[in-house]
């Protein structure tokens, strides 16, 4: 209900500040498990993208998302995942991932797992395909553009003047990997060559991880 109640009242306005233009959105399934795997350039990645999302998306999200009292009790009140990344063992995130893929809800992941330093893409993590090839989830591939510009991890307030773009790519079918989930040089050619490689196509970026 209250993630509802915002995305009301507040999405309109984002969309109208922030957003200029989204292309791709008919790519989105309007039911079922999904990952939506985005870059990373700032906060107002996942903004943007929940304001124009049809569809109600559940993200991983750091801990420090669960430590700042102005975060706290939104992360909370909208269901996001908490991922404590200085953890070894995120098996509890992962977990939780995969049932709310298992109930047939979107999960949004940003494989590169925190904001980039200077606007580019990074290095992602393998964390993605596992929870894809474990919940046997397709995989949306999303390129957000100018968010760096909006508001870099180097700022504390947004720009007013500065608008993004969001492209959404077609649905990633990783059948043929299902029974290799445990197996890591898959894991890294999913995500590297696979995932992040789509993900760079449409933001015009490089890659070369």
């Amino acid at each position: 209900m209250f993630y509802w109640i915002l995305k009301i009242l507040i999405a309109p306005i984002i969309r109208l500040i922030w957003v200029e233009k989204v292309e791709g959105l008919e790519n989105i399934p309007p039911k079922g498990g999904l990952i939506i795997a985005s870059n990373h350039e700032s906060y107002f990645d996942f903004i943007c993208f929940t304001a124009v999302c049809p569809r109600r998306v559940y993200y991983l999200a750091g801990e420090v998302f669960f430590k700042k009292w102005w975060w706290r009790p939104l992360v909370k009140l909208t269901g996001q995942i908490r991922v404590d990344r200085d953890l070894a063992d995120k098996s509890k995130s992962i977990n939780q991932a995969v049932e709310i893929l298992s109930k047939g809800n979107a999960l949004g992941i940003f494989p590169e797992g925190t904001r980039s330093a200077d606007g580019k893409l990074q290095k992602a993590y393998t964390g993605i395909a596992k929870i894809a090839l474990t919940a046997k989830a397709p995989v949306i591939p999303v390129g957000t553009i100018g968010t760096y510009e909006i508001m870099s991890r180097h700022e504390n307030k947004p720009h007013f003047n500065k608008k993004c773009k969001i492209k959404i790519g077609k649905v990633i079918d990783l059948k043929e990997y299902y029974s290799q989930k445990e197996n890591p040089e898959i894991l890294k050619q999913i995500t590297n060559k696979i995932i992040m490689k789509k993900i760079a196509e449409l933001t015009g970026e490089q890659y070369n991880f």
